[in-house]
Formats: C-alpha cells, sequence, structure tokens
C-alpha cells in the first residue's frame, strides 16, 4: 500500500497539494495514472504528468476552466458495489456526452486495461478512445470515444 497525491502543477508555489490518499493499492494508483482527467469537488484537472518519489506517487494536474463536471446527481459506485466504467459518446464542439454503456469490473487490474485500451468493442461497434477520467464525485471512470470509422 502506498500514498497517491494530487498536486497542482505550480512551481512557483512549490507544487501544492490539493489530495492525497493513504494506503492505497498500487493497481489502484496505476488506474489513476492512467487517466488524463480528475473530478473532484465538482472541479475538473487535467494531468499534466505523473512522478513516483520513494513510496509516494504523484499526479500533477491543472484546473481545467473549460470543462463541467457532470451533475453529482448521477452516483454510480456506493461501498462494496465494484467499480463502474463509463462508455460515452465524445462530440467535438459539444457539452454533451450521451452514455453508450457502463462496465462493472471487478479489478482496479481490469479498469486498467479498459483505460489503456485504444479501442473498446461494444455491441458489435468499434469505439476509438479520445480521453479517460477519473469522476471521483460520482465514483466511476469514464472513456470517451467516437465511433471508429
Amino acid at each position: 500500500m502506498a500514498r497517491l497525491e494530487y498536486r497542482l502543477l505550480d512551481e512557483a508555489k512549490g507544487y501544492p497539494l490539493l489530495y492525497y490518499y493513504e494506503n492505497m493499492a498500487k493497481g489502484e494508483i496505476a488506474a489513476r495514472f492512467a487517466c488524463d482527467y480528475f473530478i473532484k469537488d465538482r472541479v475538473v484537472y487535467e494531468k499534466t504528468s505523473c512522478a513516483i518519489e520513494a513510496n509516494i506517487y504523484i499526479v500533477y494536474v491543472l484546473e481545467d476552466n473549460e470543462a463541467k463536471a457532470f451533475e453529482k446527481g448521477v452516483i454510480h459506485g456506493q461501498e462494496g458495489d465494484g467499480l463502474k466504467l463509463e462508455l460515452r459518446r465524445f462530440r467535438e464542439d459539444s457539452a454533451e456526452y450521451p452514455l453508450v454503456h457502463v462496465f462493472e469490473l471487478s479489478e482496479n487490474q481490469d479498469v486498467l486495461v479498459h483505460l489503456l485500451s485504444n479501442y473498446l468493442l461494444w455491441l458489435g461497434q468499434e469505439w476509438r478512445k479520445t480521453s479517460v477520467e477519473l469522476d471521483e464525485d460520482r465514483k466511476v471512470y469514464v472513456y470517451y470515444a467516437e465511433p471508429a470509422a
């Protein structure tokens, strides 16, 4: 078990600590490292890089002032319910990303493999990844994709 930190990428302020998690499994840390975005307290952060220092894993982020978090009312995961991964259709120049499917996964390694995959196949349709995120407010990972031609 290890410590995970989210830090603001601001050298002048000494990379301020935003959030931290003690005793996190490395499988979950790996899944979080794979995400392009992180949402917490209705703020969207874009990952800039990741680092490892001794037994501390760090995700450096910048606040994404253009992106908006989904409404908090749709919460998928409750404690003990497993891991959820939404497949959402990405549309350029749109603020709406329709839900295609919710995958229910049992392990962080399953989440990681999905997040790292460039393509997912669902009901005969191939989907090409545009980005992935962890929406901690709604307790769900999100895989944004476009239908592949």
